[in-house]
Parts: structure tokens; C-alpha cells; sequence
């Protein structure tokens, strides 16, 4: 029964890591582009993020905003990034069509230029490590069964490691034994800060995270709090009484939203207050930069001042203690309520922190080293266990670990149920590989049947 049970492992670990290793090398590369996006960006970009226009006529914000959109047509401003010095300040421009374009203002907000979102660095690796660049379904389900036996590779790695007793010292040791102590020892040294790496990743994923997402708004005290999933709304007697009952402009509020238009912004609104009077307010209240302030999106919506941990855009990322939800109403401008760290769900928590350590800046150049050196061991760990496996291959047949003569060990089954349920997506992929299995046998008797029969 001990045999079968590793025989189970070592079986499963093969095939597993014969399937998946393209994936798994493409979203270790992945990442540690993404890792050092931020240093990258600053580099390659350094004239939007730090340079000036030329022009000394000092123009608002709001002015600026107006400029932008004429440039560029067909876009409309939903979110304002304010940075930190010496950093420009960042307009997310977005079209009908979803496409987005960064504008950078100096500091007389003057227009520096303007990006095409698709193709900055940090969202090329994004799209790389996400969804290897086609997107879709079924790709983001693939890159997350990946994760998920990875996962699996590395439990099952650390089993067979002492249950094989393999970094145990012998006297004499072959090509082959001492690839496969090294193999062993690296993936052992690794283990734990990968699945630290992997799990902190999976609330991006598609299956695994929808639901992770779903329990986080379904529990408000477990997760997200019911005001951030509830925003308040502004108070809409600040529209003068001669205007109210009128129709709100079809291109910039209810109508819009029904058509995929609402993160476009509801900046038509003649009665808003304008960003550079929100500024003011936000001023007064002491709110540090970095911060975003998003638009409004409807006639009753507000403006959402916000501080995160993990927002991906460079020189925008705060402690995660400092994170913060604030709502403004969208007339008067007045401070109507926050949701902080402090008011998360652990579960909420578990994703500020997480996050950010996944992306390698939790805290400063130790966490990005860190995780530089664990997705380097682990494409060592890919390169040998390969290796391993040329110097056993005989030629000509794939030499894979030898079949399971007796039925599959209870534990083994046990343990793959646990992570079939842990798991969701790697749950379905095992029932799919146990019916393939189970084809594969029956083939294989009916050919052997027909050659006694014959």
C-alpha cells in the first residue's frame, strides 16, 4: 500500500510537470517582468512621469481635463491620478469601445502627452502573466489549472523528497541521483514562499477568484464592507430646482450606464461641483497624495477618493495600513463617509496585504529580491527536474514512472479529494485526467483481448 501510494505521486508528478511546464516558465518570466515594473517604467517613460511641457501658463485641472478630451476625441476622463513629487499627475481616459489612454499633466497641468494603456509595460506583462496575452475564458481558466498544479508539485515534490529519503547522503551516486538531490533539495528550499506566492496570486484568477470575490461581498464582516460594496450616494437637491426634474444628459448618466457606458464618467453633469473645488476639499482634510479621485457615474453617484495597496500603476501603491475608500458628494463636495484597512474583513485584509507581497512591493527592494529569488529557484527547479528525467529516458519510449499495478492508494485519493475541493478548478481537471485514464485502460484491454483472442 506505501508503494502504490508513492508510486501515485511520483506518477501524477510526472505527467503533471510534462503538461504544464510551458505554462509555468511562461508565468515565472511573466512575473518577474511584472515584478520590476515599476523600475522599468520610470526608465522608458520618464518624460511623461517627470517631464514638463514647456508652456508656463498655468491652466486648472478642470481646464486641463476639457483640453484632453478635445485631443482626444471620442475619450472621456473617469479617473485623476495625483502623485507624489516628483511625479506627474495621470488622466485615465476611457472610449465607448473600453480603450483606455493615459494623459500626463505637468505641474501648470499642461498637457505632457499620452499613452495607449494596452501597451505600457506594466499591462503588457499583466496581460502576459494573466492571460499569455489572448485573454478569453478559457485561457485565464488555463493559467489558473496551472497555479493549481503547481500547487499539487510541490506538496507532492516535498513527499516524495522524504518519503524517498532522496537528500539522504549515500556513498555512491550516479548523474541521474545527484540531479534528481538537487532537483529535490532546491524545490524543498522553495515550497513554502511559492505557495505563499501562488495563493497570495489566486484572487486575480478566473474561477477560484470569482468565488473568493462572491464570499468577500456575500460576508461584509468576513470581507469588503457593505459601504464599499454600497457607495453612498450625493445628495441630488444640490441640483437647482429649475434643472432637476429635467432628463439628465442621455451620453453621460443613466442612459449611458445601460449601455457599457458608465466608467466613462459622468462629467457633463453642469451642476458638478468641479475636481479643482473637490481639491480643495480634500486639501482641508489633510489627504496626502498618492490618491485617485474617480468620477462619478451617475447623476446620484460621488466622487471616490482613493488610496490603495495594489492598484498596479506605478507610484500610486501605499501601505496597506493606509489604504483608504473616501466618497465626496459630487455638488457640494462635501466629506460624506470612508471605509478604511481598519474596517476590512480578514478576508479583505488577506488581499491588502497579499497582494501587494505577490507583486513584490509589500515592502521596498527585499520583497521584490525575495521574490525575484524564488521564481529563479523555481525555473531551476523546472530545468532540473527535466534534466532528471533526459538522464533516466531510454531512447525512444518516455520512460515515465512505472504503472500502478495494484488500485491507487485511499490516502492518495483522500489527499487529492482535499485539494480537488480546495481547489475547484483542479478538481475538474482531475475527474477529466481519471476518465482519460479510465478510456485509455479500456482500449488498451480490448487491443489485449483481441490479440489473445487472434
Amino acid at each position: 500500500m506505501k508503494n502504490t501510494f508513492y508510486q501515485s505521486f511520483w506518477r501524477t508528478h510526472f505527467y503533471a510537470a510534462l503538461f504544464i511546464t510551458p505554462l509555468l516558465i511562461s508565468l515565472t518570466l511573466s512575473g518577474i517582468g511584472f515584478l520590476f515594473y515599476t523600475n522599468v517604467e520610470n526608465q522608458l517613460y520618464d518624460k511623461y512621469f517627470f517631464g514638463e511641457s514647456g508652456k508656463t501658463e498655468v491652466q486648472s485641472i478642470d481646464e486641463a481635463v476639457k483640453l484632453a478630451e478635445e485631443s482626444y476625441a471620442g475619450y472621456k476622463t473617469n479617473k485623476i491620478i495625483e502623485l507624489e513629487e516628483p511625479y506627474n499627475t495621470r488622466l485615465t481616459m476611457k472610449n465607448a469601445d473600453g480603450k483606455e489612454k493615459y494623459v500626463f499633466l505637468d505641474d501648470h497641468n499642461q498637457i505632457i502627452g499620452g499613452q495607449d494603456a494596452g501597451y505600457t509595460f506594466a499591462n503588457i506583462m499583466r496581460n502576459a502573466h494573466s492571460s499569455l496575452f489572448i485573454g478569453g475564458t478559457f485561457v485565464n481558466y488555463l493559467v489558473e489549472l496551472a497555479a493549481c498544479w503547481a500547487i499539487f508539485l510541490l506538496l507532492s515534490g516535498i513527499y516524495m523528497t522524504f518519503k524517498g529519503k532522496v537528500l539522504k547522503k549515500t556513498k555512491q551516486t550516479n548523474k541521474r541521483q545527484k540531479s534528481r538531490k538537487f532537483h529535490a533539495l532546491i524545490g524543498t528550499i522553495i515550497t513554502i514562499p511559492m505557495l505563499v506566492i501562488i495563493f497570495t496570486g489566486l484572487p486575480w484568477s478566473a474561477f477560484m477568484g470569482k468565488y473568493i470575490y462572491q464570499a468577500s461581498q456575500d460576508h461584509p464582516s468576513f470581507g469588503t464592507p457593505l459601504l464599499q460594496q454600497q457607495p453612498p450616494t450625493s445628495d441630488v437637491s444640490e441640483i437647482p430646482w429649475a434643472t432637476r426634474q429635467e432628463t439628465p444628459p442621455t451620453s453621460d448618466s443613466g442612459h449611458a450606464a445601460h449601455h457599457g457606458m458608465a466608467n466613462m464618467g459622468f462629467v457633463a453633469n453642469p451642476n458638478q461641483l468641479s475636481v479643482e473645488k473637490l481639491q480643495h476639499e480634500i486639501d482641508a482634510m489633510n489627504i496626502s497624495k498618492p490618491y485617485a479621485i474617480i468620477y462619478p457615474t451617475s447623476e446620484d453617484g460621488v466622487y471616490t477618493v482613493a488610496k490603495s495597496s495594489n492598484t498596479g500603476v506605478t507610484g500610486l501603491d501605499v501601505s496597506p495600513y493606509d489604504e483608504t475608500t473616501m466618497y465626496f458628494d459630487q455638488y457640494s463636495g462635501k466629506y460624506i463617509d470612508k471605509v478604511g484597512y481598519e474596517d476590512y474583513g480578514i478576508l479583505a485584509k488577506w488581499f491588502t496585504w497579499g497582494i501587494p507581497l505577490h507583486e513584490g512591493h509589500l515592502f521596498g527592494w527585499p520583497n521584490k529580491l525575495i521574490n525575484l529569488l524564488v521564481c529563479l529557484a523555481f525555473l531551476v527547479v523546472i530545468v532540473w527536474g527535466f534534466r532528471t528525467w533526459l538522464l533516466r529516458k531510454k531512447q525512444g519510449i518516455l520512460s515515465a514512472p512505472p504503472k500502478i499495478s495494484q488500485k491507487v492508494s485511499i490516502p492518495f485519493i483522500i489527499f487529492m479529494i482535499i485539494l480537488g475541493i480546495l481547489m475547484p478548478l483542479f478538481g475538474l481537471s482531475l475527474i477529466a485526467v481519471v476518465l482519460v485514464e479510465l478510456i485509455i485502460n479500456l482500449v488498451s484491454k480490448n487491443k489485449l483481448a483481441k490479440k489473445e483472442v487472434n
